[in-house]
């Protein structure tokens, strides 16, 4: 039995106000969790300049057809590394296969924007690559060589897929490690290769798991402005902010946002969808694993590169080249600016993370106490942040801001003329507001997790003895919910940390991050001077990679922790 199937008709009297406030709360949250993208939507059916013939006549198209591109070329690429990584290092025995095991992760502590200033740093013509084979060759001018040309489609994809590749690894490895050794060893028995047992067997299975893993990958890509950008790739969250901040017109730029939420939608229906199907694979509690395929020789030196080289390009030359970078200019980067970005990263970073913990925990109390069709679709939608790309978001909580500050200021200069100016907008509040609104369903999916493991009968034991639904909440789920509200908060405060778009069009005049130095330093071709606030940011990054590589020491893990309720 579970709390949500406990008899209302017993139970619901006694705790019905309790109930009622938390289907509030809920209705509350979910409302202003949503406004962003009601506001989006609103703001692209009605114009102030209707300039949506112009976008599709010109711009449009080249966005639309750019975006869809590099989603294809990062799902594929992404499926492929990230589904292969985890087979071998789940069903084969090759040489450092314990290493890769959690070495798989560490390019997700590498932000893409930064790994992308690295490589076009050092591939460009005038980057060390180039001169030492042009010095090696005797080579004069670009037309001695041909090179491949880093800042292009083709780059973008492959940086971002070596980014991005732990997510399907992450969830593709959870469902190779549930199931149960007796279907490969059955398929062995008939006759099948391992290579046939894993195309026709693991793989069909896993099937649901892998398509999430690429779907977060995705919104993670969508996501993207800093790496895009610098590879010259026009996407819709590239237009999104120069048709607003270039050019100055706000309902274009809404008008591209509302196209870019066709792609997330799409990415959320997928993802979804694949979550339904997740119980394709065997639940088996304690699966017994099936004996692994012992690679000697080249092919497990195969094995082996090929789970080394997406470390190699997504983590070790980029960290190399920034620590290399951050050493001979130390002086210049330990400055008052470094320290004041840091300062403004970690006091957001801070607010944003214990901000959506609470608010976390109401939407995953609510859940529990409260069950119904409308909490668990109020919770759904404002659970639906983490999909939003940051572009979208900050233009989405700026307009219903600078309404709210143009409301009071009137209201204060009618009644008793003094004018309150902007109150939220431009400040550190809105960009709070959009960190948490995106960052939410992390905290919420930890929650649930570990509400998930919190006995029933612990509840049942406090309605007995006259306990309501907020007094079983501080007394009794608080307490045992510490770890899981310690994971939220450090996974809320990692993404916030590395949050780029939302904080590049929200932040206040003069207002600097870590994330926000990175890129304005690298757009200045200023990569040496960005090295450390870069390095610092990776350093943060590093806490998810710790946590998530000892959850995959529990056979039992269905999902990683930031795939999200």
């Amino acid at each position: 039995m579970t709390e949500t199937s406990l008899p209302r008709r017993r139970h619901g009297q006694q705790f019905a106000p309790g109930s009622r406030l938390l289907r509030v709360a809920a209705l509350v949250i979910g409302g202003l969790l949503a406004l962003p993208v009601i506001t989006i939507i609103y703001l692209a059916a009605t114009p102030a300049e209707n300039i949506w013939p112009h976008l599709v006549a010109t711009v449009l198209p080249g966005y639309i057809w750019q975006t869809a591109l590099l989603l294809a070329g990062v799902g594929a690429i992404t499926f492929v590394v990230g589904t292969a990584v985890a087979w071998l290092v789940t069903a084969c025995s090759f040489p450092l296969r314990r290493v890769f095991q959690w070495a798989s992760l560490m390019p997700m502590a590498m932000p893409g924007y930064i790994v992308a200033y690295t490589y076009v740093d050092l591939l460009s013509y005038a980057g060390p690559v180039q001169t030492s084979l042009r010095g090696l060759f005797g080579w004069k001018t670009p037309a001695d060589y041909w090179f491949p040309e880093i800042r292009s489609m083709g780059g973008a994809i492959v940086v971002l897929s070596m980014v991005l590749y732990p997510y399907v690894f992450l969830t593709a490895r959870a469902s190779f490690i549930r199931q149960p050794g007796m279907q490969m060893e059955v398929a062995r028995a008939l006759g099948q290769t391992a290579w046939g047992a894993f195309r026709r067997v693991a793989l069909p299975l896993a099937r649901p798991a892998i398509a999430v893993g690429v779907s977060l990958a995705l919104m993670e890509c969508v996501n993207d402005i800093g790496a895009a950008g610098f590879f010259g790739v026009r996407t819709l969250t590239l237009g999104i902010y120069t048709t607003w901040l270039s050019q100055g017109n706000l309902g274009g730029a809404a008008q591209i946002a509302a196209v870019m939420l066709v792609f997330v939608f799409a990415l959320l229906w997928i993802e979804r969808a694949a979550r339904r199907q997740r119980s394709f694979v065997m639940p088996t509690r304690r699966p017994r694993a099936a004996d692994r395929v012992r690679l000697r020789g080249v092919r497990g030196w195969i094995a082996f590169a090929v789970c080394l080289i997406p470390i190699i390009i997504g983590f070790i030359v980029p960290a190399l080249t920034l620590v290399n970078f951050a050493l001979h200019h130390l002086d210049q980067a330990v400055s008052a600016s470094f320290f004041k970005a840091a300062s403004h990263s970690l006091v957001l970073a801070t607010t944003a993370a214990a901000i959506a913990v609470c608010l976390g925990l109401i939407l995953g109390y609510s859940n529990r106490m409260a069950p119904g069709g409308l909490t668990r679709k109020v919770i759904r939608l404002a659970s639906m942040g983490y999909a939003i790309p940051g572009t979208v978001l900050g233009i989405g909580v700026l307009i219903p801001l600078a309404a709210f500050d143009n409301a009071i200021d009137t209201l204060m200069r009618d009644r008793f003329g003094i004018s309150t100016g902007l109150l939220l907008s431009g400040s550190i509040a809105a960009i709070t507001f959009a960190y948490v609104a995106r960052f939410l369903a992390v905290s919420f999916g930890a929650v649930e997790s570990g509400l998930e493991k919190v006995t029933p009968n612990l509840t049942a034991a406090a309605r007995t003895l006259g306990r309501g639904p907020i007094a079983t909440f501080f007394e009794i789920h608080v307490p045992l919910l510490r770890p899981a509200l310690v994971t939220a908060a450090l996974l809320v405060f990692v993404d916030c940390m590395k949050e780029l778009p939302a904080t590049l069009i929200l932040r206040p005049f003069d207002f600097e991050t870590l994330a926000t130095t990175v890129f304005m330093l690298a757009s200045l071709d200023q990569l040496e001077e960005s090295a450390l606030p870069a390095l610092t940011i990776v350093a943060v990054g590093f806490i998810p990679v710790i946590m998530l590589s000892r959850t995959l020491r529990d056979p039992r893990i269905m999902t990683a922790m930031r795939a999200g309720p």
